[in-house]
């Protein structure tokens, strides 16, 4: 049960943190174009960034993938980056929206997996087994960004009503300064 803990624990450090901009980052992109009234499409995209996620954990702490860390640091704000554009571009097409959301969470969520794939491959790859510290590292990654995620609900609620903000003109005002500060962080990190 320790180390169910430790992972657990370790999961949910790795979204809470202050190390974990990026991650939050994606996960306020993600959910920016819903309103707490979407809880249950917020959870399937939130769980399917999860899954890509551990996926790719468990490939990496297997050695059946492995990405070098200056692409995989490039990648991650790259996704960020195409998450808000597309916020910014298609904020009028509701109707495509949740089916969107979840395949880029999905997907995107293997990319980001990877950033925490050599950490993970040392510390996993140790133990006899490693299913109990897969779950226990996922089980505290989806708690944590369910956490990020209520926060950022509180502050899309409170904070639109109590500024008189036209929804669209919220969701276009977070989508572009995280567009902004992740086009930033790509262009700093480019491989080459």
């Amino acid at each position: 049960m320790n180390d169910f803990l430790f992972y657990l624990n370790l999961g949910w450090e790795h979204i809470i943190s202050l190390d974990a901009l990026d991650h939050q980052l994606f996960v306020l992109v993600l959910v920016a174009v819903f309103a707490v009234k979407d809880w249950k499409n917020i959870f399937w995209i939130i769980t399917a960034f999860t899954i890509g996620h551990s996926i790719t954990l468990a490939l990496s702490v297997f050695d059946i993938v492995r990405v070098p860390a200056k692409w995989v640091e490039f990648l991650i704000p790259l996704t960020i980056v195409i998450t808000a554009l597309d916020n910014i571009l298609m904020r009028n097409r509701q109707s495509n929206l949740m089916k969107m959301n979840f395949y880029l969470a999905l997907f995107f969520g293997l990319i980001h997996g990877m950033g925490f794939a050599n950490t993970a491959r040392m510390m996993i790859a140790n133990e006899q087994h490693i299913f109990v510290p897969l779950l226990g590292f996922n089980i505290g990654l989806e708690l944590g960004q369910i956490a990020v995620v209520a926060g950022i609900l509180i502050i899309q609620f409170v904070l639109p009503n109590l500024f008189k903000v036209n929804r669209k003109d919220w969701i276009m005002f977070i989508s572009s300064g995280v567009f902004a500060l992740s086009l930033k962080m790509t262009l700093e990190r480019i491989p080459f």
